[in-house]
């Protein structure tokens, strides 16, 4: 027994050296999971891309606050501009609508009783008229002026009904504009990004943050490269570029210049590195390239090269 306390400070010595040891080697590196991506030239710019739409994304809105009574389109369907996209509720102006037209039948009857008018007026001025010429002591001046005045009033009542058949049918059209209005349709040829609006939701109208449908054009897709702005006098339109998919360097594809915006903004696009500045501004460029030559998905990230060949500039 008088060796258990010694035995026992010498293991726990042993084994708080061992620990000690074992602490103090470094902790390897983990591989990593994807090798980046590497610029295929010697001079380049770096970018960071995101694809989109050859139009850019067109967010639809509703010209109206009502209710969505249908949605006839899916995710992935391929339109035509024109196409309906979603309907709003419309039964208060079909009603509207319906009472228009029995306003315009009244109007245009209140023309027919007018014009009757009109012919009775104007038979009995002409055979006042005539008697006077032939005898003016068979009927008075003043009848005849009455005449006159009678005639020229249901003239005048007879404008008047035409004025209201006009407004009636101005009336009627006004609301079947209201009613096309209360059908969304597609303003181009595209494909259906995004739907966020069911029926039976309400559709607010004017801007929103989460638009109600997202369209584009995916014939051909558009990559929106960052310049920053300390690089943007390096930039050359008719300089090679190349992307490649954020996540794996085997999918690759060349790009073609579309156009150059040429308005520097803040960068908005953000790519989560830690050694990147928020407040850096940045000239869009946008590439092009044709959706066979490469599978990618609207929203992706891509990294971009473009070739320098010397002093390069706008």
């Amino acid at each position: 027994m008088k060796y258990t306390l010694p035995i026992l400070a010498a293991a726990g010595f042993l084994f708080a050296s061992y620990t000690v040891v074992n602490s103090n080697k470094p902790v390897p590196i983990a591989p990593a999971l994807v090798e980046p991506a590497s610029a295929p030239f010697q001079n380049f710019i770096a970018g960071a891309g995101i694809i989109e739409p050859k139009n850019e994304n067109i967010a639809i809105g509703s010209p109206l606050a009502r209710l969505v009574s249908k949605v006839v389109v899916k995710v992935g369907d391929k339109i035509s501009t024109g196409t309906p996209l979603f309907y709003l509720d419309d039964r208060e102006n079909q009603a509207e609508l319906a009472m228009k037209k029995a306003d315009l039948a009244k109007a245009k009857a209140d023309v027919l009783v007018a014009k009757a008018n009109v012919a009775d007026t104007q038979s009995l001025f002409d055979l006042a008229n005539a008697v006077s010429d032939s005898d003016s002591r068979a009927i008075s001046g003043e009848e005849v002026l009455k005449r006159r005045n009678a005639l020229a009033v249901a003239k005048a009542k007879l404008e008047s009904a035409n004025a209201f058949v006009e407004q009636a049918q101005a009336a009627i059209l006004q609301t079947e504009t209201t009613l096309d209005r209360l059908i969304v349709r597609a303003p181009i040829d595209g494909d259906v990004l995004q739907v966020n609006v069911r029926a039976g939701e309400f559709a607010t109208a004017g801007a929103l943050s989460k638009p109600l449908l997202i369209l584009g054009d995916l014939k051909t897709l558009h990559v929106r490269v960052d310049i920053d702005e300390n690089d943007a006098w390096r930039f050359d339109k008719n300089s090679k570029a190349v992307a490649y998919l954020r996540g794996n360097r085997q999918f690759k594809v060349d790009l073609q210049l579309a156009y150059v915006e040429p308005f520097v903004v803040p960068k908005k696009s953000l790519t989560g590195d830690s050694t990147e500045r928020v407040d850096t501004r940045v000239l869009q460029a946008l590439y092009q390239f044709n959706p066979k030559d490469l599978t990618a998905y609207v929203g992706q990230q891509m990294d971009v090269f473009i070739e320098v060949n010397g002093a390069s500039g706008l």
